[in-house]
């Protein structure tokens, strides 16, 4: 289903915390920010056998496509496609409640909708969402959004050969918006490998992939328009933005290097209709990539925390203390209000947005070397790491 950032992301708190709103376009149009998930089946009906493992990208770094500029797409696609899937979300509807189906004006009129009704007629299911996702393993492992699949009561993956299998959640994390889920299949599944987002520059061809519209696999291509873009949608935002269409329904599909390797995951769009207007955000692999491992290991996200809210000034390094929580791990360390955190370990703080990435990349009961600067003095303080809360409440971008 379509709906805003504010209204997928996160609790109204979090929306407030980090000022989400609609994006203007223009003098007359309005440009929201957008989830790129869709109420709609998944359907792929591309014939054949799931294939084997996918073969890993030429050692030697060039493109599978031996061009700077792409004549064709089609070798990637070939190599890649048999490991993308389309991901259908339902929801079980109580046999006492009315059985009504919410169509959105998109699809009013169009076999989508003839689709949804049979749906419902035949399995007594409410079609939630539908969107995309990855094969990263051969045993099943799935890689999507958390917002395809975080109110799901029974989730089912099709493939590109149209074959049809029930997955589980492993993990999921609200903050970053990955999820990770799992099939069981008789065979090994085609998988893709991950790539090194850090490597990517502005202007570099990708490839993205996914379910667009619940109309089965696609894909789109584009150019990275962008490194580094912050929505507003939590601390850790860093999306790559892309020019290649991007559509509801594509979100947690992968975006690919021309090598074939996922370098970031298919998320959101701006748009003033609801489609793509060649603005689209991904993850990058550098993030999404220790947040699977932990979601694989344990299901869930224990980040660092130190117990302060920060702020930056202008023209000045690092973050200012604006407030210590009362009996946090910043308090006991003697962090006080009024501080400017400077290093951490050995990393440079430019401001309040590296220094929370830094933290929650710490394990919980780690201790971090803090130097603080205290009325043009240097401080140096050992700072037990807490856990970070799910939702502390407060307002403000600079929480850590």
């Amino acid at each position: 289903m379509l709906r805003t950032l504010k209204s997928l992301f996160c609790p109204e708190t979090r929306a407030k915390r980090y000022g989400m709103v609609a994006v203007a376009a223009g003098a007359a149009v309005g440009a929201a920010l957008i989830y790129v998930g869709f109420l709609s089946p998944s359907s792929a009906h591309a014939d054949g056998a799931v294939p084997g493992p996918l073969v890993a990208p030429p050692e030697n770094g060039t493109s599978l496509l031996g061009v700077a500029r792409p004549l064709t797409f089609a070798p990637l696609v070939q190599l890649v496609g048999p490991a993308v899937v389309n991901i259908a979300v339902t929801r079980e509807i109580n046999p006492s409640t009315n059985r009504r189906l919410h169509v959105l004006p998109d699809v009013s009129g169009t076999p989508l909708e003839r689709r949804f009704r049979e749906r419902l007629r035949r399995h007594g299911e409410e079609m939630l969402g539908a969107g995309s996702g990855f094969i990263i393993d051969p045993s099943g492992v799935i890689v999507t959004n958390n917002h395809v699949v975080g109110d799901a009561s029974n989730i089912t993956v099709s493939f590109s050969n149209g074959h049809e299998l029930p997955a589980r959640v492993m993990g999921s994390d609200d903050l970053t918006d990955i999820a990770v889920i799992k099939v069981e299949s008789l065979t090994p599944l085609p998988y893709v490998k991950w790539g090194d987002s850090r490597k990517v520059q502005v202007g570099d061809w990708i490839m993205a992939a996914g379910n667009p519209f619940g109309l089965g696999s696609s894909i789109t291509a584009g150019i990275v328009s962008a490194r580094g873009r912050d929505l507003g949608a939590s601390p850790f935002d860093d999306f790559l933005q892309l020019d290649a269409p991007i559509n509801p329904g594509n979100s947690g599909g992968p975006t690919f290097n021309m090598q074939g390797e996922v370098i970031a995951i298919n998320t959101a769009i701006v748009s003033p209709t609801g489609g793509s207007v060649g603005i689209g955000f991904s993850i990058p692999s550098e993030l999404v990539i220790p947040v699977v491992d932990a979601l694989r290991t344990s299901g869930h996200i224990d980040r660092g925390w130190l117990g302060v809210t920060l702020e930056d000034e202008e023209g000045q390094d690092g973050a200012r203390v604006v407030d210590a929580d009362r009996g946090g791990p910043a308090q006991k360390a003697g962090i006080r209000k009024g501080d400017f955190i400077t290093t951490i370990g050995t990393e440079r703080v430019a401001n309040a947005r590296t220094l929370i990435r830094i933290v929650a990349a710490v394990k919980p009961g780690s201790i971090l070397s803090v130097v603080v600067r205290r009325k043009n003095v240097n401080v140096q303080l050992q700072v037990p790491v807490g856990t970070r809360p799910l939702d502390d409440g407060r307002d403000g971008d600079g929480d850590e």
